[in-house]
């Protein structure tokens, strides 16, 4: 496995970090435990889940499997870099009640203190906002964060689904606190999706985030969905309605003539870019795990890249993406 600096800081993870919003509604405890225990025997260091996985009713079962696993002991905790997330409501249905969501200083408290005890553990590593909150200020979301670092329930603080000027607002705000702020972004990016390079990506190179891409197969389209349409014998004319079969279908020919494998390409194509920390990955079995592991060791081709680049050419910067 191949480590990395999470950002402008000294904490080193692994290139692939293990999503586990499937573990509870997709995949059962045992074969979760299975999955964490593959992980960490193959170096992968980097753990990532939020407070609602497990999602409606049963919100919170994902961080619980993760906390039984670590009471499984053999220094499971002190392997892993753990990440969890805050934002959303617990309550199974209906609207949440006040103060009982997003990222006010109260909810912030209730949910890091619910987080730690679901998981078992002391502290979590790194705590992420899991959207924008636009009707909190950030001087009251860093006093709450600092409360928690001070008092050892937290170590650093990234976010999620945030807007490059969301990042630099709030790095703004936290160097005004001569705080360390956040250092890392979790955003949506893929071959498919590209958005990200105008603006949230330069934001993160400018303050020293690390990228957590999400979604790295895009829903499954990069992960073969045309060749896994045609063996179960299911149609692939869904992609048609989305006007990206035509792409998918090349992207699938140029990745068969290399030999390669789609899903495995994906994810070694967001390794290359300039910025990116670690994708995550969510695997529901075993093998998906495997197929993972595998896209670390992987050295794409000048012409791959190349011939990817024409397939699902990037946005380019902001401004010039939209300006001239």
């Amino acid at each position: 496995m191949e480590y990395t600096q999470l950002g402008r800081t000294g904490l080193k993870v692994s290139r692939i970090v293990l999503g586990t919003m499937n573990f509870g509604p997709r995949t059962d405890e045992a074969d979760s435990h299975a999955i964490m225990d593959a992980a960490l025997d193959a170096g992968v260091n980097f753990f990532d889940t939020a407070n609602v996985y497990g999602w409606g009713v049963h919100k919170g079962r994902t961080e619980e499997i993760i906390g039984t696993w670590f009471a499984r002991g053999g220094h499971r905790r002190d392997r892993v870099v753990l990440a969890t997330k805050v934002f959303g409501g617990m309550q199974p249905e209906g609207k949440p009640w006040p103060n009982e969501d997003r990222l006010s200083a109260l909810n912030i408290r209730r949910a890091v203190d619910a987080s730690l005890q679901r998981l078992r553990t002391d502290h979590i590593d790194l705590y992420q906002f899991h959207h924008v909150d636009r009707a909190t200020p950030w001087d009251e979301i860093w006093q709450a964060m600092d409360v928690l670092v001070q008092q050892g329930k937290i170590l650093y603080v990234g976010s999620s689904n945030h807007a490059g000027w969301h990042i630099a607002q709030a790095n703004e705000a936290a160097r005004r606190r001569a705080t360390l702020g956040l250092v890392s972004e979790q955003c949506l990016y893929n071959l498919a999706e590209r958005r990200a390079e105008m603006e949230v990506l330069p934001a993160a190179e400018a303050y020293g985030l690390g990228v957590i891409p999400w979604s790295p197969l895009g829903g499954g389209l990069l992960g073969g969905a045309i060749r896994r349409a045609a063996e179960t014998g299911r149609s692939a004319d869904a992609l048609a309605k989305t006007g990206i079969r035509e792409r998918i279908q090349a992207y699938e020919d140029v990745v068969d003539k290399h030999g390669l494998e789609p899903g495995e390409v994906a994810l070694a194509w967001l390794l290359t870019r300039p910025g990116v920390t670690a994708p995550i990955i969510g695997p529901r079995t075993r093998e998906q795990l495997d197929s993972a592991l595998r896209a670390v060791e992987l050295t794409l081709p000048e012409e791959l890249l190349a011939s990817l680049e024409e397939i699902f050419p990037g946005p380019g910067p902001a401004p010039e993406a939209f300006a001239w």
